[in-house]
């Protein structure tokens, strides 16, 4: 991993568009190597868009390696480039949300594309964040990706293992909770909502901790720029009568605004994480394969 690490570091001098191709490239490769995550992502897409061509599905799941490959190369720059190169590479839109920071609880509420990494750093280029984090393996990797994702601020990490109340004390401390809530993570805690038409598994942690704190909750997704230009960063408007009193429709609320955004950008929507993995009571998995096919 330190290689790897070292390879990294010494990336992060080139122009992004060089590294963003290098990137693809890379992906492109591991797309034609990787049988099991291609296996997971065609399965994913078959069941988010049926009403694709397999051919189509199969030009977007390679795209989406591309993508995923090309947002791991750049996080080089995200560790390592001075502040005033993200500045110029980062077009955050409107900007960070930093008037309802200051005046209240916050969720920033982040789905799970490629350049999610993106969103937190130029979150923390304008305040200070608490976040729930899950260590890596890799010792020199963890260290590495720690201190990327804190060089500019402090930021308060917990493990999902202490739960809610940690994160909760900080958002009253006026720190804005970054957080993930699009992926599966079994059924404590979620309800089977609809994804894209499917059943998944859903956290209805969103709504109860913006129930329970009366926080803002305010949509960010970050995505690439056109032209290996850098990224952008949105910030959406805070959601009005959110959660209301129905958590499962809260979810669901929050499922369909993720789905409008996977549509604007497919192939950057995290499709390589077995999203419908947690199934109802007698179902079988989806992700089930016979030994011969890849």
């Amino acid at each position: 991993m330190r290689p790897l690490l070292g390879l990294m570091w010494l990336l992060h001098w080139l122009p992004l568009p060089v590294l963003g191709r290098f990137g693809e490239l890379v992906g492109s490769i591991l797309f034609a190597l990787l049988g099991k995550r291609r296996h997971i992502t065609l399965t994913n897409l078959r069941m988010a868009m049926p009403e694709l061509p397999e051919e189509e599905r199969v030009k977007l799941a390679r795209k989406h390696f591309q993508a995923y490959s090309r947002s791991i190369w750049e996080r080089a720059i995200l560790w390592w480039a001075p502040e005033a190169r993200l500045r110029r590479l980062i077009k955050v839109e409107p900007g960070v949300p930093m008037d309802q920071i200051q005046s209240g609880p916050v969720i920033l509420l982040c789905p799970h594309f490629v350049c999610l990494d993106v969103a937190g750093v130029a979150t923390m280029l304008e305040t200070n964040l608490c976040s729930i984090y899950v260590q890596q393996k890799n010792k020199a990797f963890d260290d590495v990706l720690r201190a990327g994702r804190s060089r500019f601020r402090p930021v308060q990490l917990f493990s999902r293992k202490e739960g809610v109340k940690p994160i909760m004390r900080a958002m009253r401390e006026r720190l804005p909770y970054f957080m993930l809530p699009d992926m599966d993570f079994g059924d404590k805690d979620s309800a089977f909502v609809d994804f894209f038409g499917t059943p998944a598994a859903t956290l209805t942690a969103p709504g109860r901790i913006a129930a329970a704190t009366g926080a803002a909750v305010i949509p960010v997704v970050a995505t690439f720029l056109p032209g290996y230009q850098g990224w952008r960063v949105k910030f959406y408007p805070a959601w009005e009568n959110y959660p209301g009193d129905d958590m499962v429709a809260a979810a669901r609320r929050m499922n369909e605004f993720i789905e409008e955004r996977v549509r604007e950008a497919p192939a950057e929507y995290f499709w390589t994480h077995k999203r419908y993995k947690t199934r109802p009571a007698g179902e079988p998995s989806p992700y089930i394969q016979s030994p011969a096919k890849t």
